[in-house]
């Protein structure tokens, strides 16, 4: 078969002329969209000795129980995974207390805030967001062709939801609301945020990112699940990969109204794998490890805040898998200093370009974290 270019094929096809339309829309932008952490992930693969404590991951996962419940699960990666899907959205259908029809499982939480950008703004239209928060549904409906209208934080780098709502017209097809925030681990008023997400979902379609939801240590904290129940304009986006430590399979879930779970099924390009499927089953089923991670997690928490007292640092502790500080210098310096002591740290979120994203680790890795922190930050 003789060699031809992609472009000749299109060509060819006749496909040309209505990739147009695309590109006029924007849509080129969408395949150049490149997420931080993949950079991050990159450069820590080579760099194998390196401590990682840049991307929000949970180092002990996959547990021992997945681990096995994958291995003798191969005999089905020949199959395709329909089956597994059904089984997968009635355990979080029951775990979330809804119907099947109110679960829709995603290629990792990301996928579920894309899908809900094709649903809601491929057409145009505006968003609210938070500033600084979680940048994939921003970014993303950037490059759609929606007019992302960001809200700074207020004085104590909590999300701002009287400013936010004030900043919706009707124009406004969604509103965002990560909660706990991403990159400051800050949670909102519990009576406040849910009095906002039912208020504008009168008005728009509100998407609440409970991403770390497990890490928040108030009692009955609710989840914005409890309006998808009331039928309200509500999605909520849940994920593996935190506490289940499942990041690298990319795994999560979108909790709505049937009918619009209905909608974004159509946006969605592929299905997730079979292992990922088998895994996210394994672990809804397996509490110790659960609980193991939260415990973990609590522990490096503290040796990093203790240390950040040590050096008298400002930082918020938050409720996630991770703490935001105040370097006193450029992140960028900071970066650098710190992965020469064998230390990978988050990145920048403008506006507040001394503070770092800090994640928890191993609590082996905590010591050289502690000393690389005092050489540095001293």
């Amino acid at each position: 078969m003789n060699r031809f270019s992609r472009r000749s094929w299109l060509k060819s096809a006749g496909l040309a002329a209505g990739s147009t339309s695309l590109w006029l829309h924007g849509w080129d932008k969408l395949a150049g969209v490149t997420l931080p952490w993949e950079t991050e992930t990159v450069l820590y693969s080579s760099n194998p000795g390196i401590i990682k404590l840049s991307s929000n991951e949970n180092p002990y996962g996959p547990s021992e129980f997945v681990r096995k419940t994958m291995q003798s699960s191969f005999d089905l990666m020949c199959r395709y995974p329909a089956a597994e899907i059904q089984r997968l959205t009635e355990k979080l259908a029951e775990k979330e207390q809804v119907s099947p029809e109110h679960i829709l499982i995603t290629v990792g939480s990301t996928e579920g805030l894309k899908i809900a950008v094709l649903a809601y703004l491929k057409n145009g239209g505006e968003i609210v967001v938070p500033h600084p928060t979680f940048e994939a549904m921003p970014n993303y409906a950037e490059a759609c062709g929606a007019y992302v209208h960001k809200v700074l934080l207020d004085k104590n780098m909590v999300i701002d939801l009287e400013a936010m709502r004030r900043r919706c017209n009707a124009d406004t097809r969604m509103v965002f609301v990560c909660n706990p925030n991403n990159p400051t681990g800050t949670i909102l008023n519990a009576a406040a945020v849910e009095q906002f997400c039912a208020d504008l979902s009168g008005r728009t379609m509100v998407f609440a990112d409970e991403v770390y939801i497990d890490y928040i240590t108030e009692k009955n904290y609710p989840s914005m699940t409890s309006l998808v129940k009331q039928g309200y304009n509500v999605i909520v986006a849940r994920s593996f990969s935190k506490v289940y430590g499942l990041a690298g399979l990319r795994i999560g879930y979108l909790v709505a109204r049937p009918d619009i779970i209905s909608r974004l099924k159509k946006m969605q390009i592929d299905r997730p794998n079979m292992m990922a499927l088998v895994a996210a089953e394994a672990a809804l089923t397996e509490k110790e490890f659960y609980q193991f991670s939260l415990a973990k997690n609590s522990a490096s928490k503290k040796v990093i805040t203790d240390t950040l007292d040590t050096l008298g640092r400002k930082y918020i502790a938050g409720h996630a898998n991770f703490v935001y500080f105040d370097t006193g210098m450029p992140v960028t310096v900071f970066q650098d200093k710190m992965k020469s002591e064998g230390v990978m740290v988050g990145r920048v979120f403008d506006p507040y370009p001394q503070w770092c994203r800090l994640s928890t680790g191993r609590t082996e890795d905590m010591p050289a974290l502690k000393n690389a922190l005092l050489k540095v930050l001293s």
